[in-house]
This record gives structure tokens, C-alpha cells and sequence, in this order.
């Protein structure tokens, strides 16, 4: 079994071998191969940069129509839960000074 394996593999490459022979490998330009790689690069960034300023955009007209809406309206929420708190603590402490004077007799020297 393994002898007719072994002699089927040596005529297929006796038959192969010249035809390996005859097509040479084409020999690359060292010089010409990083050009072609640096302009390959270039093309490649500007795809990448043209995808992200579309992505951006797309993420950008997202924000403005889901989120900004949603969020405006939580910022504008605790900016008035802030000033009620504020004025709250202000008259807090307006109403608790035990000391403050009410007509000019009672003012300290």
C-alpha cells in the first residue's frame, strides 16, 4: 500500500518537476513594493478617515435627535432642583440668625 503511494508521488513529480521548472518566480522590485506599499497605506487611511467622519456624523445627528432631548430635559431638571434647594438653605439661614437685630435699639454696640 504504502509502495504505490510511494510511486504514484514520484511520477506525479517527475511529471510536474519540469513544469515547476519553467514558470520563474518573478522577481519583486524592492523599491517598487514599498511604493505601491506606501500608496496602498495612503488610500487606506483616507478610506479610515472618511468612514470615521461619516460615522461621526451619524452619531452626531443620533445625539441630537434621541439623546440631547432626554438629556436637556434632566439638565434642566436638576439645575431647578439646585436653585429650589439653594433659596430653601438661603431662607434657612435668614430665619435662624438669633441674633439679628429688628429695630436699632436692639443692635449691639
Amino acid at each position: 500500500m504504502h509502495l504505490k503511494l510511494l510511486v504514484s508521488c514520484l511520477i506525479l513529480l517527475s511529471a510536474c518537476g519540469p513544469l515547476l521548472a519553467q514558470t520563474a518566480a518573478p522577481q519583486p522590485d524592492p523599491e517598487g513594493i514599498l511604493h505601491r506599499l506606501a500608496d496602498r497605506a495612503r488610500e487606506v487611511k483616507a478610506q479610515v478617515q472618511n468612514v470615521g467622519e461619516v460615522v461621526l456624523g451619524i452619531a452626531g445627528t443620533y445625539y441630537e435627535d434621541h439623546l440631547q432631548p432626554v438629556a436637556d430635559s434632566y439638565a434642566q431638571w436638576a439645575s431647578s432642583l439646585k436653585s429650589s434647594v439653594w433659596e430653601k438653605i438661603q431662607t434657612t439661614i435668614d430665619n435662624y440668625m438669633p441674633f439679628k437685630a429688628t429695630t436699632q435699639t436692639d443692635q449691639l454696640p
